[in-house]
């Protein structure tokens, strides 16, 4: 099922109500992938997980799914393998994309030996692009055996949760859990006979793996380092995510007139044009375009401060003092909330009032 949603939501609510044999006959006939025009007369072609995105400016996190491949359809029965990575962590500029894929187990070794799928940042993009291209290509095998679902998170929300003030921050591992938790359970919720899942680890992988196991009991769970070069089936989300990722950056950049179709780069802050843009494009009151640019990290705050940005001192920075707020009375008894010590004329002292001393 084609469907794009919230990160918040649950897939699991309606797990009980599915319908296997309706939902097979419901199976949608896959869409083209959207195919835009450049001014000079050249196309782009993004896939549905950058198109299907509704409110593209409001900058919320969205989750695409593929149909179920109709081979698992055929075939439900029999063991379906998962692999979870990622794409996109380090960037200061645009969003990172979580994806997972998954095949029939008996499929699975045709990945790498058949198609050479592997880790996406040992394959050149063009080659990245047409391993993509088979998978959504309605008259490929890739298309019939491979299933895939993307969540893009924005750069708006992974700031957002890095930057909270009250309460627990939600960094960026906690971010990634659970963007690939609700993954998981998306292809659950779908009726899929998922019996192994692979995951490129975040955090220790075994601490990672006995959490996973707890939440997916009756799954084989696996957490590895470098899981994307070792498991066929993780280096086919490894490839989904990044063009996820890639595109969705080239899209925003055709796209969003703030941005104009500048020379972006690839979004990590040591790439010569990523920096050029940032440091070139600070206004010094709002930053940049608020759900594209990663304000949580070092970089952005380092090129606010270099190009004179206004100081902000934000509500839940002030709720992180030690003391929580200080009792506003103090302000007119002469004590300094830290201390017992008279601070006049830094603090008022009320007695002035019912003095004539005019220089207050």
């Amino acid at each position: 099922m084609t469907r794009s949603r919230s990160v918040s939501e649950d897939p699991l609510s309606d797990i009980e109500n599915i319908d296997p044999e309706q939902q097979e006959k419901d199976q949608p006939i896959p869409k083209k992938r959207k195919i835009e025009e450049d001014t000079n007369g050249s196309t782009s072609t993004f896939p549905l997980s950058v198109t299907t995105i509704e409110n593209p400016l409001q900058f919320k996190s969205s989750t695409y799914s593929s149909p179920i491949p109709q081979a698992i359809l055929d075939d439900k029965e029999s063991s379906v393998v998962l692999g979870v990575d990622e794409a996109g962590r380090g960037p200061v500029l645009g969003a990172m994309v979580y994806g997972v894929a998954y095949a029939l187990e008996n499929f699975s070794n045709s990945l790498q030996k058949k198609y050479g799928f592997a880790d996406s940042k040992t394959l050149k993009e063009e080659r990245r692009q047409e391993l993509f291209d088979l998978i959504e290509n309605n008259n490929e095998e890739l298309h019939e055996q491979v299933g895939w679902a993307t969540t893009t998170l924005t750069a708006r929300d992974i700031s957002s949760g890095m930057l909270k003030g009250s309460g627990k921050v939600y960094n960026l591992n906690e971010q990634a859990h659970d963007t690939t938790i609700d993954l998981i359970k998306l292809v659950i919720s779908q009726g899929v006979n998922l019996t192994k899942v692979y995951v490129d680890t975040v955090g220790p992988p075994q601490t990672y793996q006995t959490k996973l196991s707890k939440i997916f009991p009756g799954i084989d769970i696996t957490v590895a380092k470098k899981a994307d070069s070792i498991y066929p089936i993780v280096s086919t989300a490894s490839i989904v995510a990044k063009v996820t990722r890639d595109q969705n950056l080239k899209w925003y950049n055709e796209n969003v007139i703030i941005l104009n179709n500048h020379k972006l780069g690839s979004g990590y802050p040591s790439d010569p044009n990523t920096s050029k843009w940032l440091n070139s494009n600070v206004d010094k009151v709002f930053g940049w375009c608020y759900g594209f640019i990663r304000f949580s990290w070092q970089t952005a705050k380092d090129s606010l401060i270099k190009h004179d940005g206004v100081n902000v001192i934000y509500e839940q920075q002030c709720m992180k003092k030690e003391k929580g707020y200080n009792d506003v009375g103090n302000f007119f008894n002469g004590t300094s909330p830290n201390s017992s010590q008279k601070v006049i004329p830094s603090f008022i002292d009320k007695s002035y009032y019912n003095s004539d001393i005019v220089n207050l």
